[in-house]
C-alpha cells in the first residue's frame, strides 16, 4: 500500500468548472483540500480526506464523485438519469438522511435529472420497492444494506456500474466488523469495476496511512489529503460549587443541574451528549424536574426511540425549534444542525477523538467557532477534563485499527456471495484476501469456512439446514434453499445486541425498544422512565410492553448493555502526565501555569488530601495503598492502564496471590486503578519483589484466574449469530432472549465435545484476550509494573483515589438506602484521616518493604 503525498494535487481540468462556479454563486470560495479532492477523484484516485468538522468534507467528495462521473462520459446536464453510480455509505441512519438531503441540493441545478436516493433499515416498503425497480443514480447507504445488495441474484448487472464510493465517517467504523463487512463489500465491488475510486471521509483518526491502507485493501495505492482549515475550538468545563474533598462515580450528578439549566437557558439551541441511554434518560427528567415549562421545547434522542420519534428531533434541531436535545452518540456523527449554538458533555468523554466528534457538533460551517462544556459528574472528572483539553489541542489522538480477520463475517460474507449471483471458491479467495482484514488470510481458514456454510463443518453435518451453499455442476457456489436464503437477508449485518422488546401504548403507537432483560423484572403497575416519558407497566404480549402514562413522575430508569466507556490510553497518559506535574510542585507555593486551570483548581481540595494522606501518583513509580477495615484487607493499586486491562490484572494478581495461600478475594476496578478486597492478609512482600507482575506464563494464568470459559461462551453468542448459527426469528416474531442463549450455548457445548477444532471456538477464545481484556496491553502493563518502583502507602481509611474503587464494589451489592449508610460511614473515617493527616515525603518514591504504620 502506498500514499501519494497531498502536495503535488493533480492539475485542476477544466471539467471542475461546474463546481467553481456553483460555490461561486453562493459567495462561496473552495478551499485547496477541496479542490484537491475534487482534481484527484476526476482522475479517478482513492484516498482519505482527514479534515475539521464542519470544514466542507461533504461538498470536497460529492463534487469530487461528480467530477468522477463526468471524466467518465456523464453528461451532468442530460435529461434522463443515468444508472446507480455512486454510494455514499454511513454507519449511522440519522447521517445517511442528513447526507442525502446536502447531496440532492447541488444536483437540482448541477445535474437535474439524477435522483438520489436512501437506503437503511427505515426505508418504507413503498420507497425500496421503487428502489427495486431502478436505482437511483447516487445511492446512501448503510454497511448492512450493501451487503443486503449483494445478496440479490442479479447483484453484478445491477452494482457493476458504480464508480465511486464514499466511506463516511470511516473512523466510526474502521475499530469493529461492520468496518470488516465494509471492506469485504468493497473488495466485491472492485472485482466488478477494477477502475473503482473509494474515499474514505474522517475528522478524528490518529493512525491516517494505517486507516487509508485498511480503506483501500493490500494491492491499491492512494492519496492522504489533510483539510487544514483554522477553526477555533474551546473547550471549556462547568465547575462544580464544591467539588469536595472524597468523590465518586456520580457524586456532583445531582449539583451539576442547575448550572446546565443556566447554561442551557442562555443558549438558542443546544445538545448535551451523554456515555450511554440510562444517563440520557436521567439527565432529560432532571431538566424538565428543574424546568418544567421546557416540556416540548426540550427533546430527547438515543438508539433505542422509534424513528418516528429520532426524525421528530432531528428537524426540530434543524429548524431551530427546540431548546435542548439530551442524546447519546446517535447524534455525535457529522449531521449537520447548523442552529446548535453550544454542546454540553455530560461526564467524561473517555476519549478525544469523540470529544472533537461532539464539539464538531456546534459551529458546524466553515467558520465558525466549535465550543463544547464539559460537565463533571465526580471531582476526578475535573482532572480528566483539563487533561482532554490538553491532549486535544496538542492534537494526541487515538488510533484505531481494524480486528484481524474474523471468521464469523467471512462466513456470513460467503453465503451473502453464494445467493449475489454465486462464486467459485478461488476466485473469492483472491478476492477476499483484498480486503485488509484478510490479506494473510492462510488458505485452509478459507476452505474451513467454506465447509462450514457448505455441510456443516465437523459436527452439523446431519442437519440440512446448516448445508447453506452448495456447488452447482459448473462448481458454481450458489445457496440451495429458499428458507436459508430468506433467514439470511433477515440477519444480514454484524451488530448484535441482546433481544428487545417493543414500548406500545396500550392505545396505540411505538415509543421505541427496550431490552427484555428489564422488563421481565416490572411487574404490572411498576413505573419507569422511557423516552422522556413517566411509563406504567400494564401487560408484556407478542414480544411487546404496553404501557400507559404514570400517574406519577416515579420509577426506574431502563438500563442497557455496554454501558461502561473505558478511557483511551491517550487521555489516560495525559492524566497521569498531570498528576505527576502536581506531585512534583511545591505544596507551599502558587501552582505552576500548566496546573493552574479552572478544572484543576477546582480539584485542588481533592488532590490536595490526596497528596496529605497518602500521595499523587508519578511517572515510572506505581503507588500501592494498603489498609484494613471491618470488611477485611484492602490493597489498592494504581496502574493507570484503563477498566479493561485493570479486569484482567485485578483477576490475575487475585490469583497469583493465592496461589500457596489460600484466600478469597472482592475485585473493583475503574479506569485508574484496582482494589484486591482480601478476608486474610496478603503477602505484600510478593509485591515488593516484582514476581507477580511476570508476563511468563501470562496467558495459562490470565485464563486460570477468570472464568474464561464462560467469558468465551458470552462472545461465542455473538459470534454464533453473526455467522449465520442461531436465526433471530421473522419479522413480529422475534426470539427471547433465553431463546437466543440457549441455543447459542447448545451450539458451543457440540462444538467443544464433537468439534474441538472449530475456528469459531478459536475466535471466540481470541476475541475475549483481544478485546474484553486486551491482552496486549495487559502484557505491556506487566513490563511496566515489573521494572517500576512501588511507592508503599499504609492508611487508616480509604483516601481519595481509593474511595471510588470501594463505592464501585459496594454498588453492585448493597441497595441505594444501605450504600448511602455505607458511604456515609466511610466518609466519615475518612474525613478523620485526612484532618488527622500530615504531609508524607515528596522524595522520589523507591521500592520499599511496606511501611509498618499508616502515612501521616
Amino acid at each position: 500500500m502506498t500514499s501519494r503525498k497531498p502536495s503535488s494535487p493533480p492539475p485542476l481540468g477544466p471539467d471542475l468548472g461546474f463546481a467553481e462556479r456553483w460555490f461561486a454563486e453562493r459567495g462561496w470560495t473552495p478551499f485547496a483540500f477541496q479542490r484537491e479532492v475534487w482534481a484527484a477523484l476526476a482522475a479517478g484516485e482513492s484516498g482519505l480526506l482527514h479534515a475539521t468538522t464542519g470544514a466542507g468534507k461533504t461538498y470536497a467528495v460529492g463534487f469530487g464523485a461528480l467530477a468522477r462521473a463526468a471524466a467518465r462520459g456523464v453528461d451532468l446536464s442530460a435529461r434522463q438519469a443515468p444508472p446507480l453510480g455512486i454510494l455514499w455509505l454511513t454507519p449511522m441512519r440519522a447521517l445517511a438522511a442528513d447526507t442525502t438531503r446536502a447531496l440532492a441540493l447541488p444536483l437540482t441545478t448541477l445535474a437535474p435529472a439524477w435522483t438520489v436516493g436512501l437506503r437503511s433499515g427505515d426505508t418504507p416498503s413503498a420507497e425500496r420497492a421503487r428502489q427495486d425497480r431502478r436505482w437511483p443514480s447516487v445511492l446512501v447507504t448503510t454497511p448492512e444494506s450493501l451487503s443486503l445488495m449483494l445478496t440479490r441474484e442479479h447483484a453484478q448487472q445491477e452494482l457493476a456500474g458504480i464508480h465511486t464510493v464514499v466511506v463516511d465517517e470511516w473512523h466510526e467504523l474502521i475499530g469493529n466488523k461492520r468496518g470488516v463487512q465494509v471492506q469485504l463489500a468493497l473488495a466485491r465491488l472492485q472485482r466488478w469495476n477494477p477502475q473503482l475510486a473509494v474515499w474514505g471521509v474522517s475528522a478524528t483518526l490518529g493512525n491516517l496511512e494505517e486507516a487509508m491502507a485498511t480503506l483501500l485493501g493490500p494491492q491499491r495505492a492512494g492519496r492522504l489529503v489533510r483539510g487544514r482549515v483554522p477553526k477555533a475550538l474551546r473547550i471549556d468545563t462547568l465547575l462544580p460549587t464544591d467539588a469536595g474533598r472524597f468523590s465518586w462515580g456520580g457524586h456532583l450528578g445531582a449539583q451539576m443541574r442547575d448550572p446546565v439549566v443556566a447554561e442551557v437557558e442562555q443558549a438558542a439551541t443546544s445538545l448535551i451528549f451523554t456515555n450511554t441511554r440510562s444517563q440520557a434518560e436521567i439527565w432529560y427528567q432532571l431538566l424538565l424536574d428543574a424546568r418544567p415549562d421546557w416540556a416540548g421545547t426540550i427533546a430527547l434522542h438515543h438508539g433505542s426511540l422509534d424513528p418516528s420519534v429520532r426524525g421528530w428531533v432531528e428537524a426540530g434541531l434543524k429548524a431551530g425549534q427546540l431548546k435542548a436535545v439530551v442524546a447519546t452518540s446517535s447524534l455525535d456523527l457529522g449531521v449537520d444542525f447548523l442552529p446548535v449554538e453550544r454542546v454540553l458533555q455530560i461526564g467524561s468523554a473517555k476519549g478525544i477523538a469523540r470529544l472533537l466528534q461532539r464539539a464538531g457538533r456546534s459551529g458546524h460551517a466553515p467558520g465558525r467557532p466549535s465550543r463544547i462544556t464539559l460537565v463533571p459528574t465526580n471531582t476526578m472528572e475535573l482532572v480528566e477534563a483539563a487533561a482532554a483539553r490538553e491532549a486535544a489541542l496538542a492534537g494526541r489522538v487515538e488510533a484505531r485499527r481494524s480486528p484481524e480477520a474474523p471468521l464469523d463475517v467471512l462466513v456470513q460474507h460467503l453465503v451473502t456471495v453464494a445467493l449475489g449471483g454465486g462464486f467459485r471458491p478461488d476466485a473469492l479467495y483472491d478476492e477476499v484476501r483484498g480486503a485488509h482484514a484478510y490479506r494473510d488470510l492462510p488458505r485452509g481458514h478459507f476452505d474451513w469456512a467454506l465447509a462450514f456454510v457448505e455441510h456443516g463443518g465437523g459436527s452439523l453435518g446431519a442437519y440440512p439446514e446448516y448445508h447453506r451453499v452448495r456447488p452447482d455442476e459448473t462448481g458454481l457456489y450458489r445457496v440451495p434453499d429458499r428458507g436459508i436464503a430468506r433467514r439470511h437477508r433477515l440477519q444480514v449485518g454484524t451488530i448484535v445486541s441482546d433481544s428487545s422488546l417493543a414500548v406500545k401504548w396500550l392505545s396505540g403507537g411505538t415509543l421505541g425498544h427496550i431490552e427484555e432483560g428489564f422488563v421481565a423484572r416490572l411487574k404490572p403497575g411498576d413505573a419507569f422512565f422511557f423516552a422522556g416519558r413517566a411509563l406504567e407497566f400494564v401487560r408484556l404480549r407478542d414480544m411487546a410492553a404496553y404501557v400507559r402514562p404514570a400517574p406519577r413522575r416515579r420509577g426506574a430508569i431502563p438500563v442497557w448493555g455496554g454501558g461502561k466507556m473505558p478511557l483511551s490510553s491517550e487521555l489516560a497518559d495525559t492524566v497521569q502526565d498531570l498528576l505527576h506535574a502536581a506531585a512534583a510542585a511545591p505544596a507551599d507555593a502558587p501552582p505552576p501555569a500548566r496546573l493552574a486551570v479552572p478544572e484543576l483548581l477546582a480539584a485542588a481540595p481533592m488532590l490536595a488530601t490526596q497528596r496529605r494522606v497518602s500521595h499523587l501518583p508519578r511517572h515510572g513509580a506505581l503507588l500501592v495503598e494498603h489498609f484494613r477495615s471491618r470488611e477485611g484487607h484492602h490493597l489498592m493499586l494504581y496502574p493507570f492502564a484503563g477498566r479493561s486491562v485493570h479486569i484482567g490484572l485485578a483477576h490475575l494478581l487475585a490469583w497469583r496471590l493465592a496461589q500457596g495461600a489460600p484466600n478469597t478475594f472482592s475485585l473493583s476496578v475503574n479506569d485508574y486503578g484496582l482494589e484486591l478486597l482480601s478476608a486474610e492478609p496478603v503477602a505484600l512482600e510478593r509485591l515488593q519483589s516484582g514476581a507477580l507482575f511476570g508476563a511468563e506464563r501470562l496467558l495459562e494464568d490470565v485464563l486460570a484466574s477468570l472464568n474464561a470459559g464462560a467469558l468465551a461462551q458470552r462472545r461465542f453468542r455473538e459470534i454464533a449469530r453473526v455467522a449465520g448459527l442461531v436465526f433471530t426469528g421473522y419479522p413480529g416474531a422475534p426470539k427471547s432472549t433465553r431463546q437466543l442463549q440457549a441455543s447459542s450455548s447448545l451450539f458451543y457445548e457440540v462444538f467443544r465435545k464433537y468439534d474441538a477444532g472449530n475456528r469459531l471456538l478459536t475466535q471466540a477464545d481470541e476475541e475475549v484476550l483481544a478485546q474484553e481484556l486486551d491482552i496486549g496491553q495487559l502484557a505491556a502493563t506487566l513490563r511496566r509494573l515489573a521494572a517500576a518502583p512501588i511507592d508503599w502507602v499504609a492508611l487508616r481509611a480509604p483516601s481519595p483515589f481509593s474511595l471510588p474503587l470501594m463505592v464501585e464494589r459496594l454498588r453492585e451489592q448493597l441497595s441505594t438506602e444501605k450504600l448511602a449508610d455505607r458511604l456515609a460511614r466511610l466518609l466519615r473515617d475518612a474525613e478523620a484521616q485526612a484532618q488527622a493527616g500530615s504531609t508524607p515525603t515528596s522524595a522520589a518514591p523507591r521500592r520499599r518493604r511496606p511501611p509498618g504504620r499508616p502515612a501521616g
